[in-house]
C-alpha cells in the first residue's frame, strides 16, 4: 500500500509553531509579509530578511515533533509512505519520516542567490532576535539566502515532480493541517480525487476541500493520526 500525506501549517502548529495565517499569533503578524518573503524584499533589504529567517531557523530547533508527525513516521512500518509538506520546518524528518518533499523549501537549507549553489558553511549565532544581520557571502560574490519559496517564485522542480508522482500513485491520500487554498499545492488532492484515489482530510476547521474529500474529519493531527490506520475500514467502508 502506498500512502501519501499532504501536510500544512496546522500539523506544526500543534508543536507550538505559529501558522503564518494566524492573524494574532502568526509569525507575520507584526511584519509586512511581502517585505520579508519576496525577491524584491531580499534585493532591497537582505540584512532584514536574513535576520528574520535566521531567527526562525534557530527558533525551530527548539520545537519538537508532535504525535501527528510521529504517527506519520510510524506508518512506514505498514505502508510505503510519502510526505508532501508545505512546511519549511524539519519536524517530519526529525520524527523519522524518510520520504519528505518540501514544496515550499526548507529553513534548514541555504543557497547562493547568484550561482544557486548549496551553502554548507557556518551560520551566525543568534541567541536573540535582531532587526538586521548581514548574510554570508558565497565564493562567487552572491549572498546566501534561505532555500524557501518566496512570493512569485517557482516551486522546486524536483520536490514538485516527486509530490505529483506520490499523489498520482497513491492508494490513499491524507491531507492534514492545510488550508487548501494555496496553489499549486492545493491542487494535489483534486488531482487524486480526479483519478478515483480516496482522500481523507484531517482539519479542525472546514476548508475548500472538505465537501470534495472522501472523508473529512474535524479533528487535530495529533488526535486523529495515531489511530487513523486502524479506523480506515470503517472510514472508507
Amino acid at each position: 500500500m502506498q500512502l501519501t500525506v499532504l501536510s500544512g501549517a496546522g500539523i506544526s502548529a500543534e508543536s507550538g509553531v505559529p501558522t503564518f495565517r494566524d492573524v494574532e499569533t502568526g509569525l507575520w503578524a507584526k511584519v509586512d509579509p511581502y517585505e520579508i518573503s519576496s525577491a524584491e524584499g531580499w534585493r532591497d533589504h537582505p540584512e532584514k530578511v536574513w535576520a528574520w529567517y535566521l531567527w526562525r531557523h534557530y527558533l525551530m530547533q527548539n520545537v519538537e515533533p508532535n504525535n501527528g508527525h510521529r504517527a506519520v513516521a510510524a506508518w512506514q512500518d505498514y505502508a510505503e509512505v510519502h510526505v508532501v509538506t508545505q512546511n519549511v520546518d524539519d519536524l517530519h524528518e526529525r520524527a523519522g519520516s524518510r520520504r519528505v518533499y518540501h514544496v515550499h523549501g526548507s529553513l534548514f537549507q541555504f543557497r547562493c542567490d547568484r550561482c544557486e549553489g548549496e551553502y554548507r558553511g557556518e551560520l551566525p549565532a543568534m541567541p536573540e532576535p535582531v532587526e538586521a544581520v548581514s548574510p554570508p557571502e558565497c565564493e562567487c560574490g552572491g549572498l546566501v539566502r534561505p532555500n524557501v519559496v518566496w512570493f512569485g517564485e517557482a516551486l522546486p522542480d524536483d520536490a514538485w515532480q516527486k509530490s505529483v508522482d506520490a499523489v498520482t500513485h497513491a492508494d490513499l491520500v491524507v491531507v492534514v493541517g492545510t488550508s487548501s487554498i494555496v496553489y499549486p499545492a492545493a491542487g494535489l488532492p483534486e488531482l487524486a480525487l480526479a483519478q478515483g484515489i480516496p482522500v481523507i482530510e484531517v482539519n479542525p476547521e472546514r476548508t475548500p476541500l472538505s465537501d470534495a474529500a472522501t472523508v473529512s474529519m474535524r479533528e487535530t493531527a495529533a488526535g486523529a493520526l495515531p489511530g487513523l490506520l486502524q479506523r480506515l475500514p470503517s472510514l472508507l467502508g
